[in-house]
């Protein structure tokens, strides 16, 4: 999966370590035959547990409050836990020791992210993922374990909206799916959107009965400013965001089981999280981008990618093209959903290079010529943002000065929008032949 599916909550911070319940726990509860839902490692969800967080949680305590998180999930999702989940805390610090998460990225990833106008030439893919992972991931399950980063390690609290959300995932992966290795990176955020957004549905209805209905242990969010890439940081919180509110419009639809139907049928495209309306049947357009090169420029890397429509508005965004006080007018979530972006329906980016040289051709296709006009409009006016010359009816180059100085020839064609990237001018037709 080029976009694994990992818990990275929007700057929480967690301590503390959280044992599995003790093998003196009964199987099941007395007169009961078999574990039933709502009820787990010796507690049921509307039970009080006897814990003061004052000075922490001691052994004991936190095996109780995670048992009874374990059962309140088993309440709201109405799916139950095959077996326990260990729990591991380490340090921030630790955590980028070990490599935080994902993948390595290469130079392939750095003219994929150069193209969506997030990672200058000045840096590179993998530090720019490596500086928003490390400053904001909290937590993430694999393998039965779930791993809690902490700024501070030594301070024994529970960050219950953490804790709950990676329970959730240790109950996904034990009676659904996390999800296979997606082919684009689009595909894997809409994986994600699916399974990020179905742990913060279920985190959101846990927090809401919290004081009301149900006595809750463990601290509440708390936040801490970071410094890292605003517009990148948009692509990856996007599962976290709209995926909630997809998962919601899916159990409008048929409750639960069609939310666990949809992981069998998972989302293909950002555009479906987006618009669940567009879920299952509006499939991404195909787009083909004809090897056009010169016998010096070459495709390199992983092939193509998908950048999609989520990343696209994180483009517009971050290069204030879309006003930034946009992203924060739907009051339940970030705002994805705007004019220039809505009407996407595919896109294919291949990247070339040609010795230490790079350049890239971004294939995209809208549904209507309207959208694509509107599309191609505010990319050529992200190249003036950016200081572009134009230097004829569709080229143009921004300086060198600026950390995307490239050349670029920009052309719609109906409903598509085609566009070529290379380090001059002159280049642009060797890594793509236009055709009269």
């Amino acid at each position: 999966m080029r976009f694994p599916a990992l818990a990275v909550v929007c700057l929480l911070v967690v301590a503390g370590c959280v044992a599995p319940p003790g093998s003196d726990v009964p199987d099941t509860p007395p007169g009961y035959d078999e574990d039933p839902t709502g009820w787990e490692g010796g507690y049921w969800y509307d039970d009080n547990v006897s814990v003061d967080a004052s000075d922490g949680m001691d052994r004991t305590e936190r095996r109780a409050v995670t048992s009874r998180a374990m059962a309140r999930i088993e309440r709201i999702r109405n799916l139950e836990y095959d077996r326990s989940v260990s729990v591991e805390v380490i340090s921030r610090d630790r955590f980028r020791e070990r490599g935080g998460i994902g993948r390595g990225y290469t130079e392939w990833d750095d003219q994929v992210w150069e193209a969506t106008f997030l990672v200058g030439e000045n840096t590179d893919a993998d530090d720019a993922f490596g500086e928003v992972y490390g400053g904001s991931v909290v937590g993430y399950y694999v393998d039965d374990s779930i791993v809690l980063v902490a700024d501070d390690p030594d301070e024994v609290s529970v960050d219950r909206p953490t804790l709950v959300h990676e329970l959730t995932h240790a109950l996904q992966a034990q009676q659904l799916s996390l999800g296979t290795p997606t082919s684009t990176h689009d595909a894997g955020i809409a994986a994600n959107g699916l399974v990020e957004g179905d742990a913060n549905y279920v985190m959101d209805r846990y927090e809401g009965r919290c004081g009301s209905e149900w006595d809750c242990a463990g601290s509440g969010r708390a936040s801490t400013e970071r410094s890292y890439n605003r517009g990148l940081f948009l692509v990856v919180f996007f599962p976290y965001s709209d995926g909630p509110e997809f998962v919601g419009q899916l159990r409008d639809r048929g409750g639960w089981d069609s939310v666990d139907d949809a992981y069998d049928d998972f989302p293909e495209s950002s555009e479906q999280i987006i618009h669940p309306e567009r879920y299952p049947d509006e499939s991404p357009a195909n787009v083909t981008v004809p090897d056009r090169s010169s016998a010096e420029w070459e495709r390199f890397g992983d092939g193509t990618e998908t950048v999609g429509e989520a990343t696209l508005y994180a483009t517009f965004w971050h290069n204030d093209i879309v006003p930034e006080d946009h992203l924060y007018s739907d009051e339940r979530r970030y705002n994805y959903s705007h004019p220039i972006t809505d009407g996407w329906a595919g896109d294919t980016l291949v990247p070339y290079r040609s010795g230490d040289s790079f350049g890239y051709v971004f294939g995209t296709r809208w549904d209507t010529d309207a959208d694509a006009r509107e599309f191609h409009e505010a990319y050529v006016e992200l190249l003036d943002e950016r200081g572009a010359e134009r230097v004829s009816a569709d080229t143009y180059r921004i300086p060198e000065s600026d950390s995307f100085g490239d050349a670029f020839r920009v052309v719609r064609d109906g409903r598509t929008v085609r566009i070529v990237n290379a380090p001059t001018v002159e280049a642009l037709e060797s890594v793509h032949e236009p055709r009269s």
